[in-house]
């Protein structure tokens, strides 16, 4: 789904000195079609800082994501649009083994096979919101370029080819029956570069030599399924490749500029700030996430500004006050307070000043067929002990539950979905509407959290949590603490509790799900008697009053 390699600098705030010195020249400025809402917020990072996270998102905590386009088709995992392009790897041998070569199928053709046949968006959002969502979220676009809803500034759209279905209507629908504030995700700032493996040709074999169907044209279309349709639009290569692309087969790619990627054109940005304009005006979305450092086509062009302070604006009058909520990775101390954070497959390792978010997924972003041949899912264990972590530290949750080509879950998600649900069920009051404690937790875990790498991805890095590993939330007077285990002896020792001049004399303990339990504070901590039994599975909440 997103980009594995960075270049320091490119994230920082107020960087027109860099920029001149790195492309020397002013912040290219763009031009929009449509009308850019006035208001309190102006497309500069300055303004920006105005931002205010609403109540609602910070109550919410946990929501779900429908990663889902094109490239989930083929069923054989994340990035296929690029993969299948990069000679030798497992999607490219794939592809010719399912499809033929791609100088013959491109991806372009993978897209006129997808059909999203049993796609039902009111059935998910609702299995969502059962699960315990607070707001859903879907993919408008991804690196592939192809928009998923009906855009008049993109041809290579799902009204018009593959499906022939406006997905995000169809989901932004589904989500306002079942009373869940919807969103969307925006990848197509990359298209420029992570697309260039396209214009490439195998180096050996039988067809070496001869280009894959990036290079193809309108003109090329005659006679052929896509007759009218340019695959330049969608494949955006009629420029020069990067620096050293065709030295580069990994899956990292070029993301920004100034480490000899090619920078986009000014019609480029254009199209992307008409294509997002249109998306937010178009669908009313309350929520955006940008795949992007800071905000998309960052430092190169203002297209990210203008598309901010108008998502801003619009919440404003639309509501009356801002209740929008948008993100970017890699943000830096100015940035946060322009737009909330979001730390990819990772979350951090303390309580953050202000509410961020972690968008991590139960397998692999585009769905892939064999993580439920081998069982391979998170567990909703698993994504329990994520949500409750995150939570303790002023985070949400966003979860993607990959869809097949054809529109459905499989069966092991469905499990995971579940399983999730049952858990929020009784311990939801520990999560919606809560805040951080003076301390998130407890208990070894925490010694052997591995650091953030650049965007995330430190997920998974620690120790395994266990009964000795404690999560606090707070609501009002009450403290939650969230047991990642269920101890031995049937008896929790919550150190952070200990009798002490500085401590809150407890008063009550009670287990959700459960009764008041026996309990003394001592010294060593707040020990509480358990009943025989667990009651539920994966973590067990203790509601605590008097502590605060």
């Amino acid at each position: 789904m997103k980009r594995r390699t960075l270049i320091k600098g490119l994230a920082t705030g107020a960087s027109s000195l860099y920029l001149s010195k790195l492309f020397g020249s002013s912040l290219l400025q763009t031009n929009v079609n449509a009308d850019i809402v006035s208001g309190p917020f102006k497309p500069t990072w300055n303004s920006l800082t105005q931002y205010q996270v609403p109540e609602w998102f910070r109550d919410a905590k946990f929501g779900i994501w429908a990663h889902w386009g094109p490239q989930c088709q083929p069923e054989r995992g994340d990035w296929y649009a690029r993969g299948m392009y990069q000679e030798g790897s497992d999607q490219y041998k794939y592809h010719i083994e399912k499809y033929g070569h791609p100088s013959k199928f491109g991806f372009k053709d993978v897209i006129n096979e997808w059909k999203a046949e049993n796609w039902d968006p009111n059935a998910l959002v609702g299995l969502y919101k059962q699960a315990g969502a607070k707001y859903f979220m879907a993919l408008a676009n991804h690196h592939d370029n192809f928009d998923l809803y009906d855009s008049k500034y993109q041809s290579w759209n799902s009204t018009k080819l593959g499906p022939k279905k406006d997905l995000v209507g169809g989901w932004a629908k589904a989500a306002k029956e079942h009373g869940l504030p919807f969103g969307v995700t925006v990848h197509a700032s990359h298209p420029w570069t992570w697309y260039e493996v396209a214009q490439r040709a195998d180096k050996t074999g039988p067809y070496a030599g001869i280009p894959y169907d990036g290079k193809l044209t309108k003109a090329d279309g005659a006679g052929k399924w896509w007759n009218g349709y340019d695959p330049q639009e969608l494949y955006a290569q009629n420029h020069a490749l990067s620096k050293d692309s065709l030295d580069d087969n990994s899956m990292g790619g070029h993301w920004d500029w100034g480490n000899g990627a090619s920078v986009p054109s000014k019609a480029y940005c254009d199209k992307f700030l008409n294509r997002t304009i249109e998306l937010i005006d178009k669908y009313g979305p309350e929520l955006i996430y940008f795949d992007d450092t800071a905000l998309p086509l960052w430092p190169v062009s203002d297209a990210g500004l203008k598309i901010a302070a108008h998502m801003y604006n619009t919440s404003i009058k639309k509501h009356g006050k801002l209740q929008a909520a948008l993100f970017g990775k890699v943000l830096d101390e100015q940035q946060r307070k322009c737009m909330i954070w979001d730390i990819e497959r990772g979350q951090s390792n303390q309580i953050e000043p202000l509410p961020w978010q972690t968008d991590t997924c139960i397998g692999s972003w585009h769905y892939d067929r064999r993580i439920f041949d081998n069982k391979g899912y998170k567990s909703a264990k698993t994504v329990v002990h994520t949500l409750v972590d995150i939570v303790s530290k002023n985070g949400n949750l966003l979860l993607n539950i990959p869809l097949r080509g054809d529109g459905t879950i499989d069966s092991e998600e469905r499990t995971v979905v579940e399983g999730i649900g049952a858990w929020m069920q009784t311990n939801n009051e520990a999560i919606y509407g809560t805040r951080p404690w003076k301390v998130f937790g407890e208990g070894p875990a925490i010694e052997t959290a591995a650091p953030i790498n650049a965007q995330g991805f430190n997920e998974g890095k620690g120790k395994p949590f266990g009964a000795e590993d404690i999560r606090f939330t707070t609501k009002g007077k009450t403290l939650y603490a969230i047991m990642l285990g269920w101890p031995q002896e049937n008896e929790a020792l919550i150190k952070k509790l200990a009798a002490s001049d500085q401590a809150g004399k407890v008063s009550q303990v009670s287990l959700l799900g459960n009764d008041k339990l026996n309990f003394q504070q001592t010294a060593a901590g707040l020990k509480v008697q358990l009943p025989q039994q667990a009651p539920g599975k994966d973590a067990f909440v203790l509601k605590i009053e008097g502590a605060i």
